[in-house]
């Protein structure tokens, strides 16, 4: 296939949504001569933070010299960026390849009766990511779960150490409607004596997963246990941290800006100790150095000046209010805030903790079967008390609020990182 006709079977496989189970990964693996454990491996899940710890125990293993194959889900622009080897995705011609090769793999498997129907689109691209990097020999590959964990097509691996950054309400529908309900799904990628870093730090959730790491007799580490410090200082511009592990201190100033990437960064520090005990030695001075050099982009991610242009994807009242806390601390100017978000998320809450800090709102959409239109969202909101422009169209939305805001002033994207990811398919020709 070429790459035009590689995305339209994705978005074929796309259509057919969202399907839980391990079953049809595991029979693709097999007739792929089971890739995913031709290396060893760190899964991480959680509600929120899981993309950043992925993105800072990858940029902490390749400044050790290792090669380093890193998955994630979503993506901004390209597919491609969900699948890399250091900092670098997948090529285009590698993944058309590749993903022929999985599909006339699949096809004769649905063929042969071996498989009762085709994986789905994350099912496939997981199935992808496993083949890539064992064809690119990594050295490690660090996995973000997509949803849950138990049922997840990632928790076919069993890691060096499984990590659980958050457990809080998103995916109701799927996970549960409790927060023991979600943390037991998301514990579900606890392996048998495989240590669990929790970057929980109390509560029922908690709870759930320390019963379950107990039951499997898996070494627990809680980041921010009663023999853990963590410490956050404000600075001009961003905050700065001290955490203490194991009688050392770190202290670090991560590239991500927010008090939560803090809080990532000592959750990925934590899963790298546990690495340097029971694989291989990781130097300290480069841990904090590979928090440093993170890159992840769609979180706070600066993308204009004058006026400031801010992406950031605050899908769910956590991620609302972490960047609420940011912009408070951080923001001295007028804001102008650009909003849209899925139509199954909590869009009452997000607004309320977000649209009180901007002096105009832009209500918009972007072209996703989830997603809510300006109407929607307007509908939910209306007793917030705060006027919006209903903007449907995501290039005129932001084009609106760039005219509009001073110089001195600041544009916010934010609500569904699939916004963010149509923001930032527009800003290469405004920058």
């Amino acid at each position: 296939m070429n790459y035009g006709q590689c995305q339209d079977y994705l978005q074929r496989i796309l259509a057919s949504g969202i399907k839980f189970g391990l079953e049809n990964v595991r029979t693709v693996l097999e007739a792929l001569g089971q890739p995913h454990q031709k290396y060893p491996s760190v899964l991480v899940a959680g509600t929120n933070g899981k993309g950043s710890v992925c993105a800072m125990l990858a940029s902490i293993l390749s400044i050790h010299g290792l090669r380093v194959g890193l998955y994630t889900s979503p993506h901004l622009v390209r597919v491609e960026e969900r699948i890399k080897v250091g900092d670098d995705p997948i090529f285009s011609q590698t993944f058309c390849r590749l993903l022929t090769t999985l599909k006339v793999r699949v096809d004769g498997l649905v063929a042969e009766g071996k498989l009762e129907s085709p994986p789905t689109y994350f099912e496939m691209l997981t199935c992808l990511a496993f083949l890539y990097f064992e064809r690119r020999k990594v050295d490690m590959a660090v996995l973000e779960v997509g949803m849950g964990g138990r049922l997840d097509a990632t928790n076919v691996v069993t890691p060096l150490v499984t990590v659980i950054t958050t457990v809080s309400r998103d995916h109701e529908e799927f996970l549960g409607r409790t927060l023991g309900e979600i943390a037991s799904e998301k514990a579900g990628i606890i392996k048998p004596g495989v240590p669990v870093v929790c970057g929980v730090s109390g509560g029922k959730a908690y709870q759930v997963i320390r019963k379950k790491a107990r039951e499997l007799k898996a070494p627990f580490l809680g980041a921010f246990n009663e023999k853990a410090g963590f410490q956050a200082r404000r600075m001009s511009r961003r905050y700065g941290f001290t955490y203490r592990l194991a009688g050392q201190d770190f202290v670090y100033t991560p590239s991500l800006a927010g008090e939560h990437q803090g809080r990532n960064a000592a959750v990925a520090i934590a899963a790298a100790s546990v690495l340097s005990r029971t694989w291989k030695r990781l130097g300290k001075r480069k841990i904090i150095q590979g928090i440093r050099r993170t890159r992840w982009p769609g979180r706070l991610e600066v993308v204009h000046h004058r006026p400031l242009v801010i992406l950031d994807g605050a899908h769910n009242e956590e991620c609302a209010r972490a960047l609420q806390a940011y912009v408070r601390n951080f923001f001295h100017r007028p804001l102008t805030l650009v909003f849209g978000i899925m139509k199954d998320k909590k869009i009452k809450k997000v607004a309320r903790l977000l649209f009180p800090l901007a002096e105009v709102i832009f209500l918009t959409g972007f072209p996703y079967r989830r997603a809510a239109s300006p109407e929607q969202i307007r509908a939910e909101t209306r007793r917030i008390g705060r006027e919006a422009v209903l903007e449907p169209d995501t290039r005129k939305a932001i084009q609106r609020a760039l005219e509009m805001t001073p110089r001195r002033g600041a544009v916010l994207v934010t609500g569904s990182l699939f916004l963010v990811g149509e923001a930032k398919r527009l800003f290469p020709e405004w920058s």
